[in-house]
């Protein structure tokens, strides 16, 4: 075991401040890697916050972060993919049960077993895993991602959470090239989501409730951007959309987005509203709707996605912080003062 430098939160109403908490040592398939930076997203400042005790309460401390991209600083002997110096990155899992089928499927992400890369029971070192806040992690190889050379780094660590949420669904939902797509809300998620689907060849609209962010929705990439809080632009549109992804974290209407699918539509929430909302089951029974949800993804897809962008230049917008401005940040993100992700550059931490 050895101790690295890190931010934590004490409790659920403390600040993130400097400590040192525990690494263990490298174990036969175990990959050690220094982090260079890592994204901020919203669902650390929820687990900082203790905004969701009733599905998975806090261990304090807590010490968030998982879109972490690193160089590998050594690697156990047992260890046949990577060698010291390789590019890499660690997202939303560092461990599963490998025997589950999920598993065996590759959709390590549903498994009933996984280890989250904070906040989750940690088999190795006991008590929780802490996450990319930190200038060092200890990971098995088999959730250990390759991240090509040729992109920014700043930019790639968001890829780990924000990108494969995005990417995911519409690889799933089969070929986009030349159909008409969605992205319904433009922060973090949908702007990879924009990103994604004009690499896909779609058409690609933005639903935004802002008309101040066609401009940027255009400038992602959007094709066309629609006010949703227009009746005439919604109704102009109204069951013409192969695919939506809707990225929409607050309580919203999802009616109106169904309504704009076309014959067999689908509808799929990578969003996630604190409240139930109520679903019209007429607007999915007639034109054969769909309405789905998706989680991150499996290690191998993450791999996928990761190749994807380096074949085509995406990474996310980010703003660069150093870790000191954490609090700041999160703050900032409550207002949603950001385009469109925090990526913390880790070695702020060496002045600690």
């Amino acid at each position: 075991m050895y101790h690295a430098k890190a931010y934590s939160a004490a409790s659920a109403d403390s600040p993130l401040a400097s400590a040192k908490i525990p690494r263990r040592d490298t174990m036969p398939t175990d990959v050690a890697i220094e982090i260079l930076y890592c994204g901020i997203c919203h669902s650390d400042l929820h687990t900082v916050r203790n905004e969701w005790a009733s599905v998975m309460p806090t261990v304090y401390p807590c010490v968030p972060g998982h879109e972490i991209v690193g160089r590998v600083a050594s690697v156990g002997p047992a260890v046949t993919r990577f060698k010291q110096g390789d590019l890499v990155g660690v997202g939303c899992l560092v461990d599963s049960d490998h025997s589950c089928p999920n598993c065996k499927d590759g959709l390590e992400q549903l498994c009933p077993n996984q280890t989250l890369t904070f906040n989750s029971p940690d088999k190795h070192m006991g008590g929780v895993t802490y996450g990319g806040y930190s200038e060092s992690i200890v990971v098995d190889e088999h959730f250990v991602l390759r991240v090509p050379e040729n992109l920014e780094l700043a930019g790639v660590a968001p890829l780990l959470c924000a990108g494969i949420t995005t990417y995911s669904p519409m690889r799933r939902w089969g070929n986009l090239e030349g159909k008409k797509v969605g992205i319904a809300g433009l922060g973090g998620l949908g702007h990879m989501g924009v990103k994604f689907a004009r690499a896909f060849g779609a058409q690609v609209v933005v639903f935004t409730t802002s008309p101040r962010k066609k401009a940027d929705a255009l400038l992602l990439g959007a094709h066309e951007v629609v006010v949703s809080t227009d009746a005439d632009e919604m109704a102009r549109h109204a069951g013409t959309f192969h695919f939506i992804l809707d990225t929409i974290a607050a309580d919203h209407d999802v009616n109106a987005y169904i309504g704009m699918l076309g014959r067999d539509g689908n509808l799929t929430l990578v969003g996630a509203p604190e409240k139930p909302f109520p679903v019209s089951a007429f607007a999915l029974l007639f034109g054969r709707r769909s309405l789905s949800g998706s989680i991150i993804g499996g290690i191998a897809e993450t791999q996928e996605m990761l190749d994807f962008c380096g074949e085509h230049g995406i990474t996310a917008d980010v703003e660069v912080i150093p870790m000191q401005k954490v609090n700041e940040a999160y703050e900032r993100l409550l207002k949603s003062d950001v385009k469109y992700r925090f990526s913390i550059d880790m070695a702020s931490l060496k002045s600690e």
